[in-house]
């Protein structure tokens, strides 16, 4: 049943935790936002009462300001929990403390298959132990790693995990700041991975010369089916390039916003 108003009151709030704990199975969608009078008392009860429920599948803690403390709360429980299927950690200024616990629930967590994690402050530091939890995690489906401070190290991290990752199909990475040195490892892991159908690389920095080495990767990738790269600084030289691959390119499938 999903949550009609968000902005739950203390005594609201503690009645839903109550529903938690006592596996309400009409409860399965929660959403508690930045208005709510939750602080770590309230993050402690909500990761304590996730450890035993098994009817709520969708999290929405987006706005919430959770930061790297609250995380390490939370990720105690998704390690245990078996019922979440959808969690959105957006815009909670989680950093690479946050990710590191994070990371290693991943590694154990056998239910979550979409994670929203766009506009934190995960960065580099936080894409190392990510990247390497992904190694491990096998239900991981869709990703958002969208504004994140992300450079050239983070992407080469999650670029050698791609490589052997074969559970993800849907990745974001857009509004990361990033040029065309910084993603080529990312278009090399594409001539090998076999699972990403969708791929949002919109609103970085990818000038003509990224997208040459895009399109040689593009030749050889046969699972990709959307690629978006609108607003980005390709010009007409790169969209030259890239239109003459898709032409020739053996997928018939891929579309994409450019």
């Amino acid at each position: 049943m999903s949550q009609s108003n968000p902005y739950l009151k203390e005594e609201e709030f503690k009645n839903k935790i109550q529903r938690l704990i006592l596996n309400d199975q009409t409860l399965t969608n929660l959403k508690i936002l930045e208005r709510n009078v939750i602080r770590d008392k309230g993050i402690q009860d909500l990761s304590e009462a996730l450890k035993e429920n098994q009817a709520l599948t969708k999290l929405d803690r987006c706005y919430s300001k959770i930061r790297d403390k609250g995380m390490q709360v939370l990720s105690e429980c998704l390690k245990v929990n078996q019922a979440l299927i959808k969690l959105d950690l957006s815009w909670n200024q989680i950093g690479g403390e946050g990710m590191q616990a994070l990371s290693e629930c991943l590694k154990v967590n056998q239910t979550l298959t979409n994670l929203d994690l766009s506009w934190n402050t995960i960065g580099d530091e936080g894409m190392e132990p990510l990247s390497e939890a992904l190694r491990v995690n096998q239900t991981l489906i869709n990703l958002d790693l969208s504004s994140n401070q992300i450079g050239a190290e983070g992407i080469k991290a999650l670029s050698k995990t791609l490589k052997f990752n074969q559970t993800l199909t849907q990745l974001n990475l857009s509004e990361n700041g990033m040029g065309s040195e910084q993603i080529k490892p990312l278009y090399e892991s594409l001539k090998v991975n076999q699972a990403l159908t969708r791929l949002d690389l919109s609103w970085n920095k990818i000038r003509a010369e990224g997208m040459k080495a895009l399109s040689e990767s593009l030749k050889v990738n046969q699972t990709l089916t959307k690629l978006c790269l609108h607003s980005n600084r390709i010009g007409a030289e790169g969209m030259q390039v890239l239109s003459e691959c898709l032409k020739s390119q053996s997928n018939p499938y891929l579309s994409g916003s450019f």
